[in-house]
């Protein structure tokens, strides 16, 4: 790793019908050193209507989340038209594809990953999660979505701090944003 490596973002969409729970840990590392363990990853837009999280080098997720808000408002609130437009952007211009990170947005109807190889996806269980621990809360969400009756808040919070049990990058400080 060189001095500039950044680890320690884990986020978690879980989705139960139309409610919907975004959240994500607070740590920011720099190689194995914590620099910062109070970020806040998640984020709503679109007044309220859209949450979005992103996992990657702070920069560059800041970068990508700015983009990604101004495609929203471009594109009149179209989460997977705002999704699909920033996707082939990023891919195809060459300041953007050098940026690293992964964007979780969703919406009352669904939630999307978005990445710089210009892929938009759709997670199939009604959970996704991205970052150094997103395995880790992914397995966990599945788990408790299929095994129990609470609501996408309490899965998100559960599955981040087993993440964080397990993953040294992922801390119990989280933010969760909701939509409903």
């Amino acid at each position: 790793m060189d001095g500039n490596t950044m680890h320690g973002t884990t986020i978690v969409a879980v989705r139960r019908g139309s409610q919907v729970a975004m959240a994500g840990d607070g740590q920011v590392t720099l190689e194995a050193t914590i620099v910062k363990g109070s970020a806040r990853k998640v984020r709503s837009i679109a007044d309220g209507t859209i949450l979005v999280g992103f996992a990657g080098g702070t920069a560059d997720a800041f970068t990508l989340f700015d983009r990604f808000e101004g495609k929203v408002k471009e594109f009149g609130g179209d989460l997977t038209r705002a999704s699909v437009e920033l996707a082939r952007e990023w891919r195809s211009d060459r300041l953007l594809r050098r940026l690293e990170a992964l964007l979780l947005a969703a919406d009352a109807g669904k939630t999307l990953l978005i990445s710089g190889n210009g892929d938009v996806l759709e997670p199939d269980h009604g959970v996704i999660a991205i970052g150094s621990g997103g395995n880790y809360a992914l397995a966990a969400a599945r788990a408790f979505l299929a095994g129990s009756d609470l609501g996408p808040r309490d899965i998100a919070v559960r599955s981040l701090h087993i993440a964080a049990d397990i993953c040294v990058y992922t801390n119990r400080e989280i933010t969760v944003e909701e939509l409903s």
